[in-house]
């Protein structure tokens, strides 16, 4: 199962954390509601199941998932798919998001290949 990992050093890590469960928990609601198209132009995917505490969290999309895990120092995100594309759809829109809500912070996300077994 291809993953990646991403370390984003901020002091605000568990403000971002809830705000992505916060955000992944809308997602969830997506198959409820019409979901708003993404910057791409795409639909952006729902969440099966999102749960987060001030420490981690999880976004579950049923074909992937992201754990999050923040402490005083840094932000780590941690993305697995069933394939190498569903892969990149997680890593993008993470991304995204993350750059968005911490643009104050200037917050940059780059994900590396997951060391194998994590």
């Amino acid at each position: 199962m291809p993953a990646s990992q991403a370390h984003v050093p901020t002091s605000r890590a568990s403000r971002y954390l809830t705000q992505l469960g916060k955000h992944g928990s809308q997602m969830s609601r997506a198959a409820l509601h019409r979901p708003r198209a993404h910057a791409d132009g795409g639909t952006p995917p729902a969440a099966r199941h999102t749960s987060w505490t001030g420490t981690d969290g999880v976004i579950d999309f049923g074909w992937g998932r992201c754990t999050l895990h923040a402490t005083s120092e840094a932000l780590t995100l941690h993305a697995e798919a069933g394939d190498q594309q569903q892969l990149q759809r997680i890593q993008d829109g993470i991304a995204a998001r993350l750059e968005r809500i911490g643009r104050r912070d200037q917050l940059t996300v780059t994900w590396t290949q997951a060391p194998a077994g994590t």
